[in-house]
């Protein structure tokens, strides 16, 4: 005899929420926007002045960092919408759709970027080095501070890890602008500035690998890089009565919240206390970062039935 699934996520006076609060990120968001919206403009304007592509594809892509920031930002609100009859975990999953939309922006950009340079680099243009490496080094400044407003919760959400990647990597891209400027100035090598921006291209590819990795892992409802099946099951051994656990399931419900389905085996004489030893179950996973559990619970001497178990 097998009970019904339980899909209750209550948690009494045990409860312990272990989800990442980042409230604190949306001022950290809209000043990022802000920030490098107004540095787009001005490398917009002194790319077209100096004829400089470096400073035109960094502009490019800093105008895809102010798209991704703005993005993650919308994610970020719309995990606070309630669910519905048609969304009933609302919309948290947002946040890995636009994770994985921003990894996929980022390729795009890089192929324009590459195109751009091959073709300038068989008809170089003359450029001045000197106002090249003086906005470059304004973008130095505004990327290294928008990457420190991230750095203390990159670790605690996909979306939030590739807002810091982004700004870190643009601030290690302006200052190779600003060498390529200052070779420029003094040699007048212009070739220099398509070799910089296949430069660009590279940094940002090796930067952005692991960003879709990981979100199209979850997007495929993967189990989350940082989850360890066996530590997990291992964690579920240890609730009383219960003497096997299969066919398990971890997957994301968005950056920040991860969801498990299991079936327990229990001994007869203790299928009884379930309601206990789920409450115990739940509170063990969410140290694992785990913040919803579904269980089904068997008696140790039943066969499961489903195909997954045989």
């Amino acid at each position: 005899m097998s009970a019904g699934h339980d899909h209750s996520h209550s948690h009494g006076h045990h409860h312990h929420d272990h989800a990442p609060k980042l409230d604190h990120l949306n001022s950290a968001f809209i000043l990022g926007i802000i920030l490098n919206s107004v540095f787009v403009i001005i490398e917009v304007i002194a790319g077209l002045t100096t004829h400089s592509l470096s400073l035109l594809t960094d502009a490019g892509h800093n105008l895809s960092d102010v798209a991704s920031l703005a993005l993650a930002l919308l994610a970020f609100k719309l995990t606070k919408v309630s669910a519905n009859r048609q969304y009933t975990y609302g919309y948290k999953r947002s946040t890995i759709i636009v994770s994985f939309f921003n990894a996929v922006i980022l390729f795009v950009a890089v192929g324009f970027i590459v195109y751009e340079a091959i073709m300038r680099f068989m008809n170089p243009e003359i450029v001045s080095g000197g106002t090249m490496a003086w906005v470059a080094f304004i973008g130095i400044a505004i990327n290294a501070f928008t990457a420190w407003l991230f750095v203390k919760d990159k670790d605690s959400d996909l979306n939030v890890k590739g807002a810091y990647l982004h700004m870190a990597v643009d601030a290690i891209v302006s200052f190779g602008v600003v060498v390529s400027g200052i070779i420029i100035y003094f040699t007048k090598l212009y070739w220099i500035d398509s070799v910089v921006s296949v430069i660009i291209a590279i940094v940002i590819l090796r930067g952005t690998w692991s960003l879709l990795k990981d979100s199209l892992r979850l997007e495929m409802d993967g189990v989350p890089k940082e989850m360890d099946l066996e530590k997990i099951k291992s964690e579920l051994m240890k609730g009383k009565g219960v003497v096997d656990v299969h066919h398990m399931h971890v997957w994301a419900l968005s950056t920040t919240e991860n969801a498990l389905t299991a079936h327990l085996v229990i001994k007869p004489e203790a299928i009884a206390e379930f309601d206990n030893i789920k409450h115990d179950l739940r509170h063990r996973l969410e140290h694992l970062d785990i913040n919803h559990s579904t269980f089904e619970p068997e008696f140790a001497d039943e066969k499961c039935k489903q195909p997954e178990c045989l």
